[in-house]
């Protein structure tokens, strides 16, 4: 579980804090090129930065949680005596995994290397920090037409063509998100390649010519006394140790520096500060960015959190096959490009008048909010005792009461982890914003992108490790409430039994 929570605090962390991050550690001036110079392996700064390189280091910190979350959740529905039985009738560690462990995977690594192939193709503000001007991506162009030409049928255009791409991949791999994995399986899908008859044949050869062999070995290990090796669990463990430092480093590294006492950010720090901390909380433009992110993440986890969860609960009562398809429509915004999201919504905010305003931002962010109330909320519900209503409406409370008195009170960590996400998701965006809310509303993500863009204020810094705080609060809180509520549950059944 401390696994789990140490790849959840990066996933909650601002994307943005995030790419600024890799700035600071690969800039010419940054962490790495410092290091360098100082025990005098270069003579001058390496391009580490404004290349391809750069970007896929900071696309893949950013959606390396997205991928470990689902293939946790799936081979944790493993059942490990299938292991064991492979491992009993002859198979080594590798082929045990190979043959048993990773096709019942399978679910979760598709339903992971979906989502982030379709994020991917909406990244818009990694590339364009990181990347030079010959990886501007198709998201890219579409931001800069929004904001010179606004030509519409060009716009359109391109907005299209990202979102026919995640339509035909989405269509075409199919994304469940219904977790249930592992058990159910019982053979990996076979490739197009498995299908050719040539390669049927050659592999069904090399079968029969490896067939004494492995016979042979298995009579002889048959008896043989147990003898694992060390080497696959220190493998195992190097590895893991690896890719907790790739996600958890740079956000260490950020917090660091912010307190640096220096006029410019270094690492190791000539001395420990809060000069950085204080000029952000005594400059009113970075301030008042931060009051404004807050006021509309307050206002959109409120929507979002009453309508996810009075539709979460609509969904849980109806027929599952239609419950699927509505799921499906819900959380669309989330699971297409995020650019493609804010153009559509762009161009429909502006037919009534709310380009530039709180309001639009509001509605505009409470789009895919909602979906991710809906997700957490129905999950929540799924584990849900429906005998309880039944209990309490046979002692004559009412539909309303009911829900209030019994319902809301068992799903309450759901709810406020949903509002907890969408707050979250609302005060991190800034692609939709920056379309929305034009030049009139100033958010805290425009505003570090825009000093990303033209200087690299050394109050960014403190700005990130804020942000980077922020998860690790939000975590405490819904620990705090399913403790509240686990302990009102059993305070609740004692009062009975007694």
């Amino acid at each position: 579980m401390t696994l789990i929570a140490l790849v959840i605090i990066p996933y909650l962390t601002s994307g943005l804090a995030r790419t600024y991050a890799w700035i600071v550690i690969l800039g010419d001036r940054g962490v790495i090129n410092n290091m360098l110079l100082d025990i005098g392996l270069i003579d001058r700064p390496l391009q580490l930065i404004y290349n391809r390189t750069a970007v896929y280091i900071g696309m893949v910190h950013i959606m390396l949680p997205l991928m470990i979350l689902p293939l946790v959740s799936a081979m944790m529905g493993i059942d490990r005596s299938l292991m064991a039985a492979a491992r009993s009738m002859g198979a080594g560690p590798f082929t045990a995994f190979r043959r048993v462990f990773l096709p019942l995977s399978f679910p979760g690594a598709r339903s992971g290397s979906l989502l982030v192939f379709v994020f991917c193709l909406g990244f818009y503000i990694t590339p364009a920090a990181l990347g030079g001007l010959r990886d501007a991506m198709l998201s890219t162009f579409i931001a800069a037409e929004v904001k010179s030409s606004f030509d519409i049928p060009r716009i359109a255009a391109a907005s299209f063509v990202l979102l026919a791409f995640a339509i035909v991949v989405l269509s075409m791999v199919g994304l469940d998100l219904s977790g249930k994995h592992g058990r159910t399986q019982t053979r990996a899908p076979k490739s197009w390649i498995s299908r050719v008859p040539i390669v049927r044949r050659v592999k069904q050869h090399v079968s029969e010519v490896l067939r004494p062999h492995r016979a042979k070995r298995w009579m002889a290990q048959r008896y043989a006394p147990g003898t694992e090796s060390r080497w696959p669990k220190v493998l195992g463990t190097g590895f893991v140790v690896l890719v907790m430092a790739f996600l958890l480093f740079p956000g260490i590294i950020v917090v660091i520096m912010s307190f640096s006492a220096g006029a410019f950010l270094q690492f190791p720090p000539s001395g420990l500060s809060l000069q950085w901390y204080r000029s952000f909380f005594g400059d009113p433009s970075w301030s008042g960015a931060a009051w404004t992110s807050v006021q509309i993440g307050v206002e959109v986890a409120v929507l979002s959190t009453v309508l996810g969860t009075l539709a979460a609960f609509g969904l849980s009562r109806m027929n599952p096959r239609l419950r699927g398809v509505l799921t499906m429509i819900i959380i669309t915004p989330i699971t297409f490009p995020v650019i493609v999201v804010g153009i559509a919504t762009y161009l429909g905010l502006i037919q009534i008048g709310l380009i530039g305003t709180k309001t639009g931002i509001i509605l505009a962010h409470s789009i895919g909010a909602v979906g991710i109330v809906v997700v957490i909320v129905s999950a929540t519900l799924a584990n849900f005792d429906r005998t309880l209503e039944q209990a309490a409406k046979s002692m004559r409370a009412g539909p309303l009461q009911t829900f209030f008195r019994v319902t809301l009170p068992l799903i309450r960590p759901g709810v406020v982890g949903g509002a907890m996400f969408a707050f979250l998701h609302s005060f991190d965006e800034a692609v939709i914003t920056s379309l929305v809310g034009g030049l009139s509303v100033r958010t805290l993500p425009l505003k570090m992108l825009e000093n990303i863009r033209h200087q690299i204020d050394p109050t960014i810094a403190a700005v990130a490790s804020l942000l980077m705080l922020l998860p690790l609060i939000w975590l405490f809180i819904l620990y705090a409430v399913w403790w509240r509520s686990q302990l009102r549950i059993h305070r609740t059944f004692q009062e009975v039994s007694a």
